[in-house]
C-alpha cells in the first residue's frame, strides 16, 4: 500500500492526510470508526512501507507500541492500539491538538522573537515530569523496565493548545531486558541533544533524556542552538568538549537561579546532573513557570497549523459507518480521493 487514499479504513479506523514524517514512520490523522455512530479523532504512525519487510525494524515499531502503553501520564502521548494491515503496521495514539515544540520555536525565530523564559519553564517541566513516568514505569510483574527514551528534542515535545506540554515518539527507546533492541553500535536521535554518554555509545540510563531535557531548555531560553554545526563532526566536537556558555549571556531578562538550573542539567559529568526527572521538574517549578492557562494563551490559536486543522476537519466529517467486512471496506466502497503526500 504505497500510496493510500484517504478515508483507506484499516482495522476499525479510516486514515487521513499525512500529519507529519520521520524516519521510521508517517503520522497521519485518523478516525475511529466505531458502532452506533460512535466516532474518535485519532493521530495513526504508519510505519514505512520499506521498512515493514524487514523484521528489526517490524520489533522496533511492536516493542515502542508495548512499552508506550505502560505508560499512563498527562504529559505522555498516550497509545491506542496496534494494527497489522496488509503487510504494515500502524501505531494509533490519542490525537492532540496543538504543535511540535520544534515547530513554535521556528515560528519564533521567523518572528525574531524568543520565547517568553516562564513559559519555556512550563513546557520543559512538564516534558520532565512525563518522562520521570516512563522512566518509572513497570511490566505487569511490576518490575521496573528500564525505560528511555533516547530521542528527546523539539521534535519529540507538543505542546498542545490548552497549554500542556506531551512528550511522545518512543520509536528509538531502549528498555533493560526487552527482547528486542537496537542495531549494536548504532548511534541515533539528533546529535545537538545527545548525551557525551550516549554518543560514545557507554551504557545510556536516563539520565540522558535529562541531559537532553536540559538542551532544549537551554535553546528555548536563550532563543538559539546550543550544539551547531556544518557537519556531524563538527557537532560532536562541540558537545564533548566545547565551553557552554549560561542562557543568561543571551538572554539577560532571566533570573540567575534559571542559570544555575539548567547548567546543572547540561553537566557532561553524569553524577553532577540531577538525580531524576522530577528532581530536575521541581527545580524548574521553584522559579514560577507560567500556569498552563498562560501557555494555552501564548500558544493562541494563530500559531496552530491551520492546514492541520484542516485535516482534522476532514477526518471528522468522515462517515461513522459500521465496517461491513474484515477487509476493512467502509459500507458504500471507498471514496475516490488524491493519494496521500509521503
Amino acid at each position: 500500500m504505497a500510496n493510500l487514499a484517504p478515508g483507506t479504513v484499516i482495522g476499525r479506523y479510516a486514515l487521513f492526510d499525512a500529519l507529519a514524517s520521520g524516519g521510521m514512520a508517517t503520522v497521519h490523522v485518523g478516525r475511529l470508526m466505531g458502532p452506533v455512530g460512535f466516532a474518535r479523532t485519532v493521530a495513526i504512525k504508519r510505519l514505512h512501507p520499506q521498512f515493514s519487510r524487514d523484521p528489526e525494524f517490524v520489533a522496533m515499531f511492536l516493542d515502542e507500541a508495548r512499552m508506550c502503553a505502560r505508560i499512563r501520564h498527562p504529559n505522555v502521548v498516550p497509545t491506542v492500539d496496534v494494527v497489522a494491515d496488509d503487510g504494515e503496521l500502524f501505531l494509533v495514539m490519542e490525537y492532540i491538538q496543538g504543535e511540535s515544540l520544534s515547530h513554535l520555536v521556528k515560528g519564533l525565530q521567523a518572528r525574531g522573537e524568543r520565547m517568553p523564559w516562564r513559559v519555556a519553564l512550563a513546557i520543559v517541566a512538564g516534558a520532565l515530569h512525563g518522562l520521570h513516568a516512563a522512566h518509572e514505569s513497570k511490566d505487569e510483574r511490576g518490575v521496573a523496565l528500564g525505560l528511555v527514551h533516547r530521542d528527546v528534542s523539539p521534535q519529540n515535545i507538543l505542546v498542545g493548545t490548552d497549554g500542556m506540554a506531551r512528550v511522545l515518539d518512543f520509536g528509538i527507546a531502549k528498555a533493560a531486558g526487552r527482547t528486542q533492541t537496537t542495531r549494536e553500535g548504532a548511534v541515533k536521535g539528533k546529535l545537538g541533544y545527545m548525551a557525551p554518554e550516549q554518543m560514545a555509545a557507554e551504557g545510556v540510563t536516563r539520565q540522558a533524556d535529562l541531559y537532553a531535557a536540559g538542551v532544549v531548555l537551554w535553546e528555548l531560553v536563550a532563543g538559539r542552538r546550543l550544539f551547531d554545526g556544518d557537519t556531524e563532526t563538527v557537532v560532536l566536537a562541540k558537545v564533548l568538549t566545547a565551553p557552554v556558555d549560561p542562557p543568561s549571556k543571551y538572554a539577560p531578562d532571566i533570573p540567575k537561579e534559571l542559570d544555575d538550573v539548567v547548567m546543572k542539567g547540561i553537566q557532561r559529568k553524569v553524577s553532577a546532573r540531577y538525580a531524576n526527572a522530577r528532581e530536575f521538574a521541581l527545580a524548574l517549578e521553584k522559579l514560577g513557570p507560567a500556569a498552563l492557562g498562560e501557555v494555552a494563551e501564548w500558544h493562541g490559536p494563530d500559531v496552530a497549523d491551520g492546514d492541520v486543522d484542516g485535516r482534522r476537519a476532514v477526518a471528522e466529517r468522515a462517515p461513522a459507518a459500521a465496517l461491513a467486512d474484515r477487509d476493512g471496506h467502509l459500507d458504500g466502497g471507498a471514496r475516490p480521493a488524491r493519494p496521500l503526500r509521503g
